[in-house]
């Protein structure tokens, strides 16, 4: 394996875009946390190839490479921000959860809605607490149904069709309805969707959902420790606090402090005392 050094100085020094290209696909190959600086500057050069080969390489190196995308979300640089957003989908880590929620129903570029739509469906749900579970999938599962139900781009709303899919195998246990929705979904737009190719997509998530359905309920559910701290996931119901806004996040009592109770309550979940 090459010096990382080497690789990175690869990078920098490249004076035309396809020296560039190779040699961020040369980097991105290592796989390397140390890498991730370097990959992120990718970003925002003008040169699709480095940043497809930056963005594979962020996905590989994974959860380490979360908290220094989340920091490039606030450069004013649109160009490293869509592709930013596309790793983050990539990766699935909870943190980036409402970074593709804002994505997949709100931005002004449809492959960054794409891919955000696209992210929903396979965030790493089995991190989740129970409790932020709940009201992380009922996020996911709002937005991808706005984004199939309006998002003018047929692209867009194919990807929908693939996270609501994918979101629904994860709700077969935990949430009837919300899977329920999904298969309504579907049936209107098996009708009434102007693209073909997002009919067709349909037909194989409904015959893919219903094949899949049976085994699943006979499986106990999926755990899996979470590398996730304390902190990170009170970080994470807040953001989607202010996201929904106050008078759409209050319990049925109408309490907001009940999610201050929960933060808490997620806090010793995530980090019980020894």
């Amino acid at each position: 394996m090459a010096d990382l050094s080497i690789l990175i100085r690869a990078v920098e020094e490249a004076d035309s875009a396809s020296l560039l290209t190779r040699a961020v696909q040369n980097l991105a190959a290592v796989g390397l946390e140390a890498a991730v600086p370097t990959l992120i500057a990718a970003l925002s050069y003008n040169n699709p190839g480095a940043a497809v080969a930056a963005v594979d390489g962020l996905v590989t190196i994974g959860q380490a490479a979360v908290p220094a995308l989340l920091e490039q979300l606030d450069q004013h640089n649109y160009t490293a921000r869509s592709w930013t957003i596309r790793a983050l989908a990539g990766i699935g880590d909870p943190r980036g959860l409402v970074t593709l929620l804002g994505g997949a129903t709100a931005d002004f570029s449809p492959s960054v809605r794409r891919a955000a739509a696209r992210g929903l469906g396979v965030m790493k749900w089995q991190w989740f607490p129970d409790d932020l579970l709940e009201i992380a999938q009922a996020e996911a599962l709002e937005a991808l149904l706005f984004v199939a139900q309006q998002d003018e781009e047929w692209v867009v709303r194919y990807a929908a069709v693939v996270g609501l899919q994918a979101l629904a195998a994860t709700l077969t246990a935990t949430d009837p309805d919300g899977r329920s929705q999904i298969q309504a979904q579907f049936e209107k737009m098996a009708i009434d969707d102007e693209s073909w190719a997002v009919r067709a997509r349909i037909l194989m998530a409904q015959q893919q959902i219903q094949a899949k359905t049976s085994y699943l309920l006979l499986q106990p559910p999926e755990e899996q420790a979470s590398p996730l701290s304390a902190v990170d996931w009170q970080m994470i119901l807040e953001s989607l606090y202010r996201r929904k806004g106050q008078e759409r996040l209050m319990l049925s009592e109408g309490d907001p402090r009940s999610y201050q109770a929960m933060a808490v309550a997620i806090a010793q979940e995530t980090n019980p005392p020894h």
